[in-house]
């Protein structure tokens, strides 16, 4: 099961009907065009084609999948007094000072830019489930940081 917010849902059911409507027609029509070229052993175009085909069907049915399990959380549902998902995080790095605020996301919209980080990236594991003052160990590419959970909201 694939928990996303809205915002992340509309965006897969929009990515995916532009896959389907605009993006697969195309990549049809370059096929059919490249296999009337004539012989398909030597016509680079047409494997080329078929490649970019198989590509788009594989995005398409990757995604119809994520929205087949997906379940739409509503924020204002969720409890605020722990970390978890779609939840805005304010954390001190102990070893450094310094203090960062993230919102925890589903992978599929996580993106540093917009301060969103994956539920499954080794700073939010560490903090799945604790509460505000907890001080917590992340293990991450670098080493261990000690993290101190200062703000938790929606």
């Amino acid at each position: 099961m694939e928990y996303l917010s809205q915002e992340c849902y509309d965006q897969l059911v929009a990515e995916l009907d532009e896959l389907i409507k605009v993006v697969m027609p195309k990549a049809q029509d370059e096929l059919a065009e490249a296999r009337a070229k004539g012989d398909l052993s030597e016509n680079f175009e047409y494997h080329a084609a078929k490649r970019e085909l198989r590509r788009i069907m594989g995005k398409i049915r990757f995604k119809s999948n994520v929205l087949k399990f997906a379940r739409v959380l509503d924020p204002n549902m969720l409890a605020v007094d722990t970390v978890g998902l779609l939840r805005k995080v304010e954390f001190t790095n102990l070893g450094n000072n310094a203090k960062m605020t993230y919102t925890i996301v589903n992978p599929h919209e996580a993106n540093l830019s917009e301060k969103k980080i994956s539920i499954k990236s080794p700073i939010a594991e560490a903090m799945l489930g604790k509460k505000q003052g907890d001080i917590v160990e992340a293990h991450v590419p670098t080493g261990i940081i000690k993290l101190r959970i200062d703000n938790i909201t929606i």
